[in-house]
């Protein structure tokens, strides 16, 4: 079996992250993309040596050769999308976050129950090595039991790790639910769920302290996980260039974990004791591409989801709280 693709919304997250991974992993073949904006899909088409390009998504699900499709669109548009494609059938991949708002979420898991389509959810760090790796010194114990994590994201007004479009979609909460939180804030959040399982309290705050657009742009909260995991968060995108920060460290019974979700280089530094060690990973030429030959081969009936539905419902719930809304 194979799963043939369609990319609707073939924008900048497309160009290298994933767009390229779909025609590199196993029984997989991008055949179509689609884009509002006609002569862009078609010189992303071209490109990129795709085969069919449409400036309309309910055409691209009508092609008779896609059998999955890819939403890369702002996140307003991810539910709608969802369900029509999941309406006929189709196997959906969305990018984060999954929908503005938690409820929008548990509609399209709704929808999956209707459906003979499956969803995963473009979490696609909790299948890097180097997230993996993480994981896997987390479960042996390495740092002992986990106490407390400390997220801390402090970025600029512009910050460098983001791409800055012209229409700057990112910080219209009508298009992405938030502002740059709700753009990072998914990859780390998920995370702390793949590592730590099910939580059990989680609360928030966000204000617009800087007043430069409708967006919060300092957001803090609080996780509890079952397991007695606490994790604080904060996350500011006003502070000077000098002050930014990106890190995560992981504190245990017998020692720490420190580690950056995005910025270079991708290094995970552990101290117990004495002992200090750093373990070094090479940077990805698609991040995506580990997950999608995951969802590819739970899409063709071989493996797990690897970031179902259920989960990005959770992740939601928690952005939501820690926003406000």
């Amino acid at each position: 079996m194979e799963t043939t693709w369609g990319i609707i919304g073939c924008g900048n997250v497309t160009e290298k992250k994933s767009g390229p991974a779909f025609n590199k992993v196993p029984n997989s073949k991008l055949i179509a993309v689609m884009r509002r904006n006609a002569e862009r899909a078609a010189d992303y088409a071209q490109r990129h040596k795709v085969g069919k390009w449409y400036a309309d998504a309910g055409q691209l699900m009508n092609d008779e050769e896609i059998n999955a499709v890819y939403v890369a669109t702002p996140p307003a548009s991810h539910m709608d999308y969802a369900l029509a494609a999941l309406k006929k059938g189709l196997n959906v991949y969305i990018e984060k976050p999954v929908t503005l708002n938690a409820a929008e979420a548990e509609k399209i898991a709704e929808a999956v129950k209707q459906s003979s389509g499956k969803v995963s959810i473009a979490h696609y760090r909790r299948a890097q090595p180097f997230f993996l790796k993480i994981k896997e010194l987390l479960d042996s114990k390495v740092i002992g039991d986990v106490r407390t994590v400390q997220i801390r994201m402090w970025q600029s007004r512009k910050p460098a790790l983001i791409t800055h479009l012209e229409d700057n979609w990112r910080v219209n909460p009508a298009l992405s639910g938030g502002g740059y939180f709700h753009d990072l804030s998914p990859h780390q959040l998920d995370l702390m769920l793949y590592f730590f399982g099910e939580p059990e309290y989680y609360a928030g705050h966000g204000l617009n302290q800087a007043g430069i657009n409708n967006c919060d742009d300092n957001v803090s909260g609080i996780l509890v996980f079952k397991n007695g995991v606490v994790v604080n968060g904060s996350w500011c995108f006003n502070v000077a260039e000098e002050a930014s920060v990106d890190s995560c460290e992981i504190i245990g019974s017998e020692g720490t974990m420190s580690f950056p979700f995005f910025n270079a280089p991708h290094t995970i530094k552990l101290k117990i004791g004495t002992k200090e060690e750093e373990i070094n990973f090479a940077p990805l030429e698609h991040v995506q591409q580990p997950l999608i030959e995951k969802v590819v081969n739970y899409f063709n009936g071989d493996g797990d989801n690897p970031s179902p539905i259920e989960d990005a419902i959770v992740l939601m719930k928690i952005i939501d709280a820690f926003s406000g809304h």
